[in-house]
């Protein structure tokens, strides 16, 4: 969205919590993003998640009451500016898909699932841009369901952890029926405890110059601190026993009153408190500020900064490429012919401009990790790379788009079957087919691994069902014998699920610009 006065650009972004749905606007001026304003609604999704995790229909509906209103105000901003994450809950949600097919019906733009790293890699970011640089930088956010910690250096974060705990899922675990004893109180911070014993020590030896907690449960923690008496609102290990002293004078989560604790936080904060208390102890944190920026903050510089966020990615993706030993040449001839064939056949198959570049991105970044699986076993490696690539930290990628990357390593070889194909929300199935019969052609004829350059190679789409592939040299397969026979089993894969592959040597009607 633009002002038809002083044409500045307008950005947003809604972070979907467990616990309560945000939303920030900002303006852009001078290259520097001014904040103008903020929404919170609490929403409880969390409590909606039943046991077979899946979302009642009155937490969805409240979900989509929320979303309804936030598009409100974005009325007029482009799509590009606009982003949208869902956390812990909407991860862990088996029908979420219902959520968000319904959310599109309310809200014209797209929402991203992001695992739980990349959370919290966001979060940092979101916190480095608005607090004072540090040389080593610790954050803490506990969220509805799970709890990111960070270190980090300037914007950049070094250790990054998730963890299943939140002030939603410890309140129902630990004081469910509401009663506020000392007993569950402890209880909870052992958990907590438990949870964190296997990373407390490399936080401690990483180390820190200084901490800060974001989101509403340190926001809750610093307000209930001030109102105890301690004005700056630090927390410390002793503030936090004063509190915890003074909480545990109650009886019961209803009863309970702390100057300066809002009601509508008064339910879950005592599970806050106790999953605060065992992270001081566990990391041995000597004080903490709270931060007003957390993921929603950090959606935002995102939105702004693409090529730095591109930047994040490309790193993401050579590391990935280096520990797994990846021969990076024959990875960038697959990738470099697959782009040639999507740039080819893009105009005939009519893609969304935004889908179209986006699915661009992620065949290529697919087509250089394709074979991470070779460092586990030749043996069935495409099933190996999709396992890696669906259950790895990839920053910079969100669930969606790293499932869309592992489906096609997955059926980049072998037979196609489609049946194991999973669902997606962002994108339409017949488009990842699309991308799976670009890549895999790439693949077959990169196959010889050798320097000698391939003549250039065309593909016509005459529907959906019907490619043909096709080369100006008329003996562009006499010449190669094992291309000719790899290009006939291929043909035969694509038959025995309804495809059709033709393979000529000549151009059929392609128009090759």
């Amino acid at each position: 969205m633009s002002n038809d006065i002083d044409n500045s650009r307008y950005i947003a972004a809604i972070d979907l919590g467990s616990n309560s749905f945000h939303m920030v606007v900002a303006k852009i001026v001078n290259n520097d993003l001014q904040l103008i304003s903020k929404h919170k609604q609490r929403v409880h999704l969390a409590s909606g998640l039943k046991e077979d995790k899946t979302l009642d229909d009155d937490a969805i509906q409240r979900g989509l009451d929320c979303l309804a209103m936030f598009a409100e105000r974005l009325q007029g901003f482009n799509e590009d500016d606009v982003r949208i994450a869902a956390t812990h809950t909407l991860r862990q949600a088996r029908n979420r898909h219902v959520f968000l097919s319904k959310a599109k019906e309310v809200i014209p733009y797209r929402i991203e699932v992001i695992p739980g790293v990349e959370e919290a890699r966001l979060i940092y970011l979101g916190v480095a841009h608005t607090q004072p640089q540090s040389d080593g930088m610790l954050v803490v956010d506990i969220g509805g369901g799970s709890t990111e910690m960070i270190i980090g250096q300037g914007f950049e974060p070094q250790l990054v952890n998730s963890l299943q705990m939140g002030c939603v899922s410890y309140t129902e675990r630990f004081f469910s029926k509401g009663k506020l004893t000392e007993k569950a109180f402890h209880k909870a911070t052992l958990a907590a405890e438990q949870k964190l014993e296997a990373l407390a020590a490399l936080y401690r030896r990483l180390g820190w110059n200084t901490a800060f907690g974001s989101s509403g449960t340190t926001k809750a923690i610093k307000e209930a601190i001030i109102g105890i008496g301690y004005d700056d609102g630090i927390i410390t290990p002793e503030r936090l026993s004063d509190l915890i002293e003074k909480v545990l004078h109650f009886s019961t989560i209803d009863e309970f009153e702390l100057k300066g604790l809002s009601d509508d936080r008064k339910p879950v904060f005592i599970a806050g408190l106790a999953i605060m208390n065992a992270i001081f102890n566990s990391l041995k944190i000597k004080k903490m500020s709270f931060s007003d920026g957390a993921l929603r903050e950090g959606l935002l510089y995102e939105v702004e900064d693409a090529f730095k966020y591109e930047d994040i990615r490309i790193r993401t993706t050579e590391s990935l490429a280096s520990k797994h030993y990846v021969d990076l040449s024959h990875a960038h001839n697959v990738k470099n012919m697959a782009s040639h064939f999507f740039k080819h056949i893009s105009p005939q198959i009519n893609l969304p401009k935004r889908m179209k570049n986006e699915l661009f991105s992620l065949l290529k970044w697919a087509a250089l990790l394709h074979e991470v699986g070779l460092s586990m076993s030749l043996q069935g490696y495409h099933k190996h790379s999709a396992y890696i690539l669906l259950n790895t930290n990839m920053p910079g990628f969100n669930s969606e788009q790293q499932l869309v990357i592992s489906t096609l390593a997955r059926f980049h070889r072998k037979a196609l079957k489609l049946g194991e194909m999973p669902e997606f929300n962002l994108f339409k199935k017949k488009h990842i087919t699309q991308l799976i019969r670009i890549l895999r052609l790439a693949v077959v004829l990169n196959g010889q691994r050798n320097d000698m350059p391939l003549p250039q190679v065309f593909i016509e789409v005459s529907s959906d069902d019907e490619w043909s592939i096709f080369c100006e040299d008329n003996h562009w397969l006499t010449d190669n014998r094992l291309l000719d026979a790899d290009l006939q089993n291929e043909q035969n894969h694509w038959k025995n699920v309804g495809w059709t592959l033709n393979i000529t040597h000549q151009p059929l009607t392609v128009n090759n610009e």
